[in-house]
């Protein structure tokens, strides 16, 4: 085969996600040669991105290095760098790392680089709203957070000091909820006690979304008690509203209601990862690459493509959803069906085994649809999305200290992880603009 020297399989698999973890660790031990590539050096539970962004969590608490998950076996490697492009032809993969060039050779690729923020072309969303899909994402938005409060705390100006307390998500998924009530009680229960400076102002949580309801994929009955819930919280819900304009210290409705406001958290969208448009075939809908049952995209040979990448449908005709649950069984099946054709077995159709939905709202408020049957809310379904997601959590470590967090943040109402770091480059430009407004006449 053209590219390659082994004699042993190589299965090259692109991300470190819930989908090419699963991969890997499937083909741990056996007759191939695992090489993982990814841009980071981790894996993040992403589930728990807003925790981090809303300072209940240290990002360290969320991620767990590769090179520890895999180190103790010999048949995988891992390889930091950047994908530059796929060539099918040649099998081949160029990454990129520090300046430097390789071509990573494979007789199998699994294609796991799951979904980015999708703004949409709205090049004003992109610029001024925050995305919650990735470690550095939520970084960025505590760091954002904490410094307009900081900025509110030194102004005069009270309708300014509203503006920079104001807080808008948009999507009124299981993203935007989280998010949303997390930052109430980030500012209920944390920071309204140490900004006595602020004691006259009332920040402001604000949840969009376009629809007329929230958690579409959830029976009414669950929808209609994570409404009451977070409303019980103190979030103002709109629906049936999109965003009409974005400027640096506003929001717009299409029903014309502004919103001044310095923070816009955009929870509303997602596409594939640009690694796809590599591939150079037909895209679906979001950018995702159309797939066979057995998870190899369709119109290539020896590449499979699982998780938010993948699109494939289930048998009503409805493409599968971008959750974790779909990405790490496509994950497992890729990799299961590469050992099966090594064997000379016909390979197997992907089923999505359902476990259910959840999501939580706030303290002791939380709704979850288990197994498409059982349906839980308030403190039960919450208890319940708290062991789930730490029994997910990968890491001993990681888990005794999530566990502790949040039980010290139940007790005591607090959040310890509330320090700004060096501003990335978009929040200093974000600042730059603010500071030239202000000086205008």
């Amino acid at each position: 085969m053209s590219g390659t020297t082994s004699t042993r399989v190589k299965v090259l698999i692109i991300g470190v996600g819930f989908g090419g973890l699963y991969a890997a660790r499937t083909l741990i031990n056996k007759p191939v040669d695992v090489v993982l590539v990814d841009r980071q050096n981790f894996h993040t539970f992403t589930p728990l991105l807003y925790q981090v962004a809303t300072c209940a969590l240290d990002p360290s608490e969320i991620a767990y290095p590769v090179r520890g998950i895999f180190y103790n076996y010999t048949n995988v490697r891992f390889l930091m760098g950047e994908v530059e492009a796929i060539d099918p032809t040649q099998k081949r993969v160029t990454v990129k790392s520090n300046g430097e060039t390789r071509f990573e050779p494979y007789h199998y690729l699994i294609i796991a680089a799951g979904s980015v923020t999708n703004y949409f072309g709205n090049a004003n969303l992109a610029k001024f709203a925050f995305g919650l899909k990735g470690l550095n994402d939520a970084v960025a938005l505590r760091n954002h957070i904490l410094t307009m409060f900081e900025r509110a705390a030194w102004t005069e100006d009270y309708d300014r000091r509203e503006a920079l307390t104001t807080l808008v998500v948009v999507g009124g998924g299981p993203t935007g909820l989280e998010t949303a009530g997390a930052l109430y009680e980030l500012y209920n229960d944390v920071l309204h006690k140490e900004f006595p400076q602020l004691k006259d102002t009332h920040a402001k949580v604000f949840l969009i979304e376009a629809t007329d309801r929230l958690l579409a994929p959830y029976p009414s009955k669950l929808r209609e008690a994570a409404l009451r819930q977070l409303m019980s919280l103190g979030v103002q819900v709109i629906l049936n509203q999109s965003l009409e304009e974005i400027g640096v210290d506003y929001v717009r409705l299409n029903n014309g209601l502004t919103i001044p406001t310095h923070t816009l958290i955009w929870a509303a969208g997602v596409k594939a990862s640009a690694i796809a448009e590599m591939l150079h075939v037909p895209l679906q809908r979001m950018g995702r690459v159309p797939v066979k049952t057995s998870m190899e995209a369709v119109g290539l040979e020896d590449i499979y493509v699982v998780g938010d990448m993948a699109y494939s449908e289930d048998e009503g005709g409805q493409p599968h959803p971008m959750v974790i649950q779909v990405a790490k069984q496509q994950g497992i099946l890729a990799a299961k069906n590469i050992l099966r054709r090594l064997e000379g077995r016909p390979e197997q159709a992907f089923k999505y085994h359902d476990l259910g939905i959840m999501a939580t709202i706030g303290r002791s408020r939380a709704v979850a649809w288990i197994y498409n049957r059982i349906s839980l809310s308030g403190y039960v379904a919450w208890i319940a999305w708290l062991g789930l997601h730490l029994i997910w959590l990968m890491g001993f470590r990681n888990q005794l200290n999530v566990l502790v967090n949040w039980v010290w943040n139940y007790l005591t109402y607090d959040r310890s992880v509330r320090i700004i770091l060096d501003l990335p480059q978009r929040e200093q430009e974000a600042n730059h603009e603010v500071a030239t407004e202000d000086s205008l006449p």
